[in-house]
């Protein structure tokens, strides 16, 4: 790999690229979990087009990279990253067009934070995505992981997408597909496929309903809070759900002693068991080795594998 320095340089000279680029940048605080080392090279494009140059460039030079978006399903390494982080945090906009009737169709930058897509939403009465509300990270991480809350994924409102295929460096237009989504699993899991922008489809409404979606959305942010979501650093729910449990993974963890355990600045969070938390200086290692003492102890004691859903990343 070239040297970090000479790369930024020719960002800074190309006249293609409009954004940031940093050397050796910590990317803990851009993480919920707020765990992980540096990156030798950060980018953050202002746009599609700076993006796809970012793309074209590094794989061009086989330089390793991390598209990082909220950063709340992930847990850095303390080493931190190989190559380049790419922050689509620039890739922030929103807007909406009416279809027919009552039909809107919403389309936002892959950057754009869940929250502020739902906030929008609220000011435009735009309802349908109401359960989304207090949920972290970005829209294009939501679909990557197809983002379940309170028993709607964000598939079930996707219309279509747009991505940069890294094999022809080509933006693709998507047209939603059932058959290609299921619970936490999308299309863009395969590799291969960097989200820049999605379209939803949602209902407007009449401006005296203001007040009712604002309200159901203050609901599901209360519940959030109230189930301890935001008392401490996390990446949320660390397992997929599965039916076949018959019960839920947090509930599964918890029979089995395990909530309030601790490693190192790690814990099972007392109040919820398929929640971990950073209480003191977590380390990547800490959250690993309780994944997999909880996979482990489970398996064990109730006879079920447990799948993770947080995205352990970096050296």
């Amino acid at each position: 790999m070239k040297e970090t320095t000479e790369i930024r340089e020719f960002f800074v000279k190309s006249g293609r690229y409009q954004g940031t680029v940093l050397l050796n940048e910590p990317v803990a605080q851009k993480t919920t979990f707020k765990i992980g080392g540096t990156a030798p090279l950060y980018f953050e494009p202002e746009n599609t087009d700076s993006l796809l140059f970012t793309l074209e460039t590094l794989c061009k030079n086989k330089i390793q990279f991390f598209i990082l978006g909220g950063g709340s399903n992930i847990v850095v390494s303390d080493d931190g990253f190989d190559g380049a982080v790419i922050s689509t945090s620039r890739l922030n906009d929103i807007k909406f067009r009416l279809v027919s009737g009552s039909s809107a169709e919403v389309t936002c930058l892959s950057g754009t934070p869940t929250a502020r897509l739902v906030s929008y939403c609220t000011q435009n009465c735009l309802s349908g995505i109401e359960k989304f509300a207090g949920l972290p990270g970005s829209i294009g991480g939501a679909l990557f992981m197809n983002a379940r809350c309170f028993d709607l994924s964000i598939s079930g409102l996707l219309k279509s997408a747009e991505y940069i295929d890294l094999k022809t460096m080509s933006t693709v237009h998507y047209d939603f597909c059932e058959n290609d989504w299921d619970y936490k699993r999308s299309p863009f899991q395969c590799g291969g496929k960097i989200l820049t922008s999605a379209t939803f489809t949602l209902e407007k409404k009449h401006s005296d309903e203001l007040e009712r979606i604002a309200a159901e959305c203050r609901r599901y942010v209360n519940e959030r809070v109230q189930k301890g979501h935001f008392k401490y650093p996390s990446a949320g729910s660390v397992f997929k759900n599965n039916r076949d449990f018959g019960e839920p993974s947090g509930k599964l963890i918890d029979e089995c002693g395990l909530c309030g355990k601790r490693i190192g600045g790690a814990q099972i969070a007392p109040w919820h068991g398929n929640f971990i938390v950073n209480t003191d200086n977590a380390t990547q290692k800490d959250v690993r080795d309780l994944v997999d003492l909880a996979v482990r102890t489970v398996q064990e004691k109730k006879g079920f594998l447990l799948q993770p859903e947080i995205i352990f990343c970096g050296k």
